[in-house]
């Protein structure tokens, strides 16, 4: 049994869990878009032209990283999140389903508020096979892992 100073402090559990998670989703991303003949270089580009448009694919090594950045700094913004909410909703109770329900939610808000709102715009559904992998990119390497992070290192809410 852990009691509440065995537990890291908050923001060592969102730095690493932003670094598990960012790196699950990017991973997933190279992967599955590699298999398809896209780059991690273009990925990390496309990332970074939310920002700034389509001149990102002609920058190199400067949009790559700024994607990069942009990448790990959605991932922090999603951990963050989830974290401090679970600090006063019973999030980690059940880690499967609100994992899963975090991840299509983070789907939706990125999809059809974030990217409309940037440079790349709103863009059409995706064909079946990149819709799903879009969805269950973020249920299972952002959401449920974030709820089990949660279940074993954010302190239960008091009731």
């Amino acid at each position: 049994m852990t009691t509440s100073t065995d537990r890291p402090a908050l923001w060592k559990v969102i730095a690493c869990a932003t670094l598990l998670v960012g790196t699950l989703d990017i991973s997933d991303a190279f992967i599955f878009y590699g298999l398809r003949g896209v780059t991690p270089t273009r990925i990390l580009q496309g990332i970074a032209s939310g920002v700034l448009g389509r001149a990102a694919f002609g920058m190199g090594r400067s949009s790559v990283l700024l994607g990069l950045f942009f990448h790990f700094f959605i991932a922090f913004s999603a951990t963050t999140v989830f974290l401090l909410a679970a600090r006063k909703l019973p999030l980690s109770r059940r880690p499967w389903v609100y994992g899963a329900l975090f991840g299509i939610a983070l789907y939706i808000v990125m999809n059809y508020i974030v990217l409309p709102l940037s440079r790349i715009g709103l863009r059409p559904t995706p064909p079946l096979v990149p819709l799903i992998n879009g969805v269950a990119a973020l249920v299972f390497c952002i959401g449920i892992p974030l709820a089990f992070i949660a279940r074993r290192y954010i302190p239960k809410q008091i009731a």
